[in-house]
């Protein structure tokens, strides 16, 4: 399997998440589970189901981000430099018809989120933005038709 870009700050952030459900989150739903079971019969007790669910869930998230962890290649921006646009980039753009200046981050697959600003290597504005410079327009096609930005700032940090 190849291996998944990531960018330091979201490999750290994986790491403490799974440290979390190792040390607090799987030990509760643990107690949890014994604490419903002494209740007596499992077969109508909704707090031995509602933990077994949770320590479902638990499980499978440990599983989710260790696999990540193990197939990922951390990159670390803040070694990059320069007004080319390259992996873990954070970028500041404007709309052409709105002037409206939108800042992204360029990020791994696993900790894109459009809502915080960290936006996918693999998606079409990110495409289209690397190999490009301060002062290039990029043009992008969307559902809504093409959209053209001009790129502002290339930060690395």
């Amino acid at each position: 399997m190849d291996k998944v870009p990531m960018t330091l700050e979201g490999f750290q952030r994986l790491e403490s998440e799974l440290k979390r459900l190792k040390t607090k989150e799987r030990p509760d739903v643990i107690k949890a589970i014994a604490t419903a079971r002494e209740h007596g019969d499992l077969s109508e007790n909704a707090e031995y189901h509602a933990a077994k669910e949770r320590q479902g869930f638990i499980e499978g998230r440990l599983n989710e981000i260790e696999e990540k962890i193990a197939n990922s290649e951390v990159i670390d921006p803040s070694q990059f430099s320069g007004n080319t646009i390259k992996f873990g980039a954070t970028v500041t753009v404007a709309d052409e018809d709105t002037d409206e200046e939108i800042t992204y981050q360029i990020v791994g697959e696993h900790e894109a989120s459009i809502e915080t600003g960290f936006l996918s290597f693999s998606a079409p504005l990110a495409r289209a933005m690397i190999g490009k410079a301060v002062g290039d327009m990029i043009e992008v096609n969307t559902p809504k038709g093409a959209k053209g930005y001009e790129i502002l700032k290339v930060v690395f940090k």
